[in-house]
């Protein structure tokens, strides 16, 4: 597609490489930009910017921070002896707005799916291994999808998990229909799945 400015032309390539937006769809929201205030343009560059140089990950659950730990790793208040893993962020912000859950988190950064090359040394469960070996846990909750990529990678921690150790791993319910990541089931849907949940060896 042909563009009047080098500029836009730039711009719409830019705005397309995020997921699901085409390139009618990066044009139009380039088109809008340009028709607000060129300070509001300036403060959401800004901000994309501050994500670049200025988001860190949290050294052990994974979960994004400002600096340091994130803020649950640092809460005293949270049960640090119950770890909730979970496939993505957005999943430990879906739980947090239930208000129910008070332990820790450990965000895994993906699934194991081998169609798409991504395998156990691809996201983050040596480090939840290590975690585990080296603190008191009482408990270990699967908050992963309902699918067959979620249930796989699961059955890979459970596994590997010490034997020496005596941990219960548990698993939310499935209020959580098939199919369905976490990050999109309703807040009270979830708040049940997550009070009733189940020990994991009833899953197999």
């Amino acid at each position: 597609m042909e563009y009047p400015s080098r500029v836009l032309s730039r711009a719409v390539e830019q705005i397309s490489t995020l997921p699901g937006i085409g390139q009618k769809t990066a044009l139009r929201m380039a088109l809008h930009l340009l028709r607000r205030d060129s300070q509001d343009i300036l403060s959401l560059a800004s901000a994309i910017e501050s994500l670049a140089r200025e988001i860190h990950y949290c050294p052990t659950c994974h979960n994004i921070c400002d600096e340091g730990e994130c803020d649950i790793c640092a809460d005293k208040n949270r049960d640090s002896s119950t770890i909730c893993v979970v496939e993505d962020i957005r999943d430990v912000i879906a739980i947090e707005q239930t208000g129910l859950y008070r332990g820790v988190y450990h965000v895994l950064g993906g699934k194991i799916s081998p169609m798409e090359g991504i395998g156990p040394a691809d996201i983050e469960i040596e480090s939840l291994t290590r975690r585990i070996a080296e603190n008191t846990i009482n408990e270990i909750i699967f908050a992963l999808s309902s699918t067959i990529e979620g249930d796989t990678t699961a059955y890979y921690i459970y596994r590997t998990l010490p034997k020496s150790i005596d941990i219960k791993v548990t698993s939310i319910a499935r209020g959580v229909s098939i199919g369905e990541e976490i990050q999109y089931a309703d807040q009270m849907t979830l708040a049940r799945s997550i009070r009733n949940r189940i020990p994991y060896e009833n899953t197999l």
